[in-house]
């Protein structure tokens, strides 16, 4: 059970900067409505408030195309905030992933069924792991450096990934 609660439904092997939007739009089980992102790591590069422009652009684009919540673990509203008045989105700080009740608020307040929403983040035991348990449709991609590219030191998916494998989970990378 918990092997494939660690399992995402995708695991991109990129940042968010250049993940690519049709995959999702397309699925056959159902085109994805709306997205759910994990902000530090996925959005903003470690220990910064300001978005890489790579990411600010692939926020823009995905959010021309649907529904975009920015869901945190950080307690931070004045950090997490900015983030989100740059691009006028809904936010959740403090969201306690991976348990379920933030995740559950905004689920409820997308007005969508899980499987119809996306939730995109850089860690196995929180984002996807908390997707995972509501049935939204899990996306591991690599935490973000400050240009955008993948964070070259974070070593924390590393060994997520290997902790996950070893508990049976199916995950690349």
């Amino acid at each position: 059970m918990l092997a494939s609660l660690l399992s995402p439904d995708w695991t991109a092997g990129t940042t968010l900067a250049h993940l690519p939007l049709q995959p999702l739009l397309e699925r056959p089980q159902g085109p994805i409505r709306a997205l759910v992102l994990d902000v530090d790591l996925t959005l903003l590069p470690h220990r910064s408030a300001t978005l890489p422009p790579s990411v600010e652009q692939w926020l823009r684009h995905a959010q021309s195309l649907m529904p975009l919540h920015l869901l945190s673990n950080n307690p931070s509203r004045r950090r997490i905030g900015s983030v989100a008045a740059q691009l006028g989105l809904p936010f959740t700080t403090s969201a306690g992933k991976p348990r379920r009740a933030a995740l559950r608020r905004v689920v409820a307040d997308l007005g969508l069924e899980p499987a119809q929403i996306a939730l995109v983040g850089d860690r196995l035991f929180t984002d996807v792991l908390a997707g995972n348990r509501l049935g939204l449709f899990t996306v591991l991609v690599r935490p973000i450096g400050p240009n955008g590219d993948p964070c070259p030191h974070d070593q924390v998916q590393s060994l997520e990934i290997r902790m996950s494998r070893w508990l049976g989970a199916l995950v690349e990378g």
